[in-house]
């Protein structure tokens, strides 16, 4: 049965600017967690664009795994992609350990206690010195939040009161609980951020 692929607009604009930072910040031959590979268009780019990285591809959304899976079918260095509630208190001892964990759009349309329980699982499974690499709208305490990420924020409100752009002094500090510190914040188009955090005893 043929598969349909699902699409993300937002993942088609950003995926170039998202992978010219991970060119920077990720080592040769990396292997890659990703969290919430949502349709698996950054897993297909990102892999198609470094062979010698490998990429793991994980969602909490069972039905988005068959997607994940069809579009990345071409590519030798994607493995198949696992079931993953970050929520779960205890990731699989199976899925190993890995150079970097990447999630993107994740933090914000999820309750708050998926930010610790990510970071919590991220210590875990990155090797000593590994990078955990984050994208997505934040409030930055000090700066301005621009008016299309106010309405994103009160619209996520809306559909759910748990929901909503995270300011990044609370993310920084729950990475912080964990043995993160933040190393790197690059600004990206449509004011969004990838933040940059390595493991305190990396």
């Amino acid at each position: 049965m043929e598969v349909q692929l699902t699409t993300s607009a937002p993942a088609e604009r950003n995926k170039g600017p998202i992978l010219d930072v991970l060119m920077r910040v990720l080592p040769d031959e990396a292997t890659v967690l990703e969290i919430a590979s949502g349709t698996g268009q950054h897993a297909a780019h990102f892999a198609a664009a470094r062979s010698d990285w490998t990429w793991q591809p994980t969602d909490a959304d069972a039905e988005a795994l068959a997607s994940i899976a069809a579009r990345t079918a071409a590519l030798a260095n994607v493995v198949a992609p696992l079931l993953l509630d970050v929520l779960a208190p205890r990731w699989p001892d199976s899925l190993g350990r890995f150079d970097a964990v990447y999630c993107a759009n994740m933090l914000h349309i999820a309750e708050w206690s998926s930010c610790p329980a990510l970071m919590a699982g991220c210590a875990r499974h990155l090797v000593p010195g590994g990078a955990l690499v984050l994208y997505g709208p934040y409030v930055v305490d000090g700066e301005p939040t621009a008016p299309g990420n106010v309405a994103f924020d009160a619209d996520l409100r809306q559909r759910n009161p748990a929901w909503g752009l995270r300011r990044l002094a609370d993310v920084v500090a729950a990475a912080g609980r964990a043995g993160f510190t933040l190393e790197r914040r690059f600004d990206m188009p449509a004011n969004n951020l990838t933040l940059v955090f390595r493991h305190a005893h990396g």
